[in-house]
């Protein structure tokens, strides 16, 4: 039997990032001062959270094996088919490295508890141990949610947790060709997103109470997704009929671009994206494998 491996996968946090920019504790604190601000309570933050990633990483049985990843390096890490992958951060930290999985469970551990939802890091530090043996024994219960993929015509492929997004890089007019259940629509918008039921608690949600109320949002496990073109613009050449619908296991939705560029991106991180010029297609629909979390 191979031994265990488990991956902690974690982010900088906001003390870190202060350090970042401004090179010194001493800058930082400074930066912070002169604009009625105390790193204290940064400071706290990123202790608590560092005792988290320590107390998880110490759950680990010592003759397992372990890694640490960041998560600007997850592109370039290597996961194992067999790992447990120990999330420790914000609900958005499962979403960042769920298109890098494929059946790997996931368990998501809340650094800062009353601070995230908790929807994907619904553990807290302490229940580590367990949690490990669980899985690894077979013994952990589970559930597979459902993730979106993006397909252009060239093969390019990328997959989301909560959703993904078509339109500008700078958030201006996008201009495509929109194809849905055999109906079809030019169009001009500031985007398209296309999302899961782990999304509808987020963006979707968002823009379901104010374009679309009577939209039915999916459950988190359902093979279903759900659409919406957000601020559609009504023009002699473009349409505003098609703005919103759900999308079954086997349907997909399909955008033909018109403009000069847009782009594709998951779960808000833009930097990971694809670029489709004038005349390409994508196709969105149900990705073939979802996200395994621990309940």
């Amino acid at each position: 039997m191979t031994t265990p491996r488990v991956v902690v996968v974690r982010r900088r946090t906001e003390y870190d990032e202060l350090l970042a920019r401004h090179g010194t504790l001493g800058q930082a604190e400074f930066f912070l001062r002169s604009r009625g601000q105390s790193i204290q309570p940064v400071r706290e933050r990123h202790e608590r959270t560092g005792a988290a990633v320590a107390a998880v990483l110490g759950a680990i049985p010592a003759e397992w094996r372990r890694a640490e990843v960041e998560r600007d390096e997850l592109a370039r890490f290597l996961f194992e088919d067999a790992d447990v992958v120990a999330v420790v951060g914000q609900d958005g930290l499962v979403a960042n490295v769920a298109k890098y999985l494929r059946a790997q469970p996931v368990i998501g551990f809340d650094p800062l508890p009353g601070t995230n939802p908790g929807v994907l890091v619904p553990h807290e530090v302490d229940s580590a141990p367990a949690l490990f043996a669980a899985v690894v024994e077979g013994r952990a219960r589970m559930v597979e949610r459902t993730m979106v993929v993006a397909r252009t015509d060239d093969g390019q492929e990328l997959r989301g947790l909560n959703e993904v997004f078509v339109g500008q890089p700078g958030h201006q007019s996008a201009r495509y060709d929109l194809a849905w259940r055999g109906r079809g629509e030019t169009q001009s918008s500031s985007g398209v997103i296309v999302g899961t039921g782990t999304g509808a608690t987020g963006w979707c949600a968002s823009i379901a109470r104010t374009s679309a109320p009577d939209a039915v949002l999916p459950a988190p496990s359902a093979r279903e997704l759900v659409w919406f073109v957000r601020e559609a613009w009504p023009s002699p050449a473009t349409g505003t009929t098609l703005t919103a619908g759900p999308l079954g296991p086997d349907e997909a939705l399909g955008l033909r671009v018109t403009s000069d560029s847009l782009v594709v991106f998951a779960d808000g991180v833009e930097a990971d994206r694809l670029v489709l010029g004038w005349g390409q297609q994508v196709t969105i629909g149900v990705a073939d494998r979802g996200l395994m979390t621990v309940l």
